[in-house]
């Protein structure tokens, strides 16, 4: 996968958006840079790319199976690998 561009970015602001929980997912390392989950364009201003590592953390009604949902969702690729 080459990262969070456009459309794995919609899939999972689509997904992020299934949930009650705040979402945010966080690009980690020297750049760090948070997002909403369920904003498109919070997500594309993470810049996250191919390799990085990123969090995602929920607080809400729902917030681990948001989490758990979503980090499969990022684990399987989109579908791109």
């Amino acid at each position: 996968p080459s990262g969070l561009h456009a459309r794995p970015a919609a899939e999972f602001c689509q997904k992020a958006g299934e949930f009650r929980a705040d979402i945010r997912i966080k690009k980690l390392g020297d750049d760090p840079k948070e997002g909403d989950a369920k904003s498109l364009l919070s997500i594309m201003a993470t810049g996250i790319g191919q390799g990085d590592v990123v969090e995602i953390f929920a607080t809400g009604e729902d917030e681990m199976l948001a989490v758990e949902t979503l980090v499969a969702l990022v684990g399987s690729g989109f579908g791109e690998v």
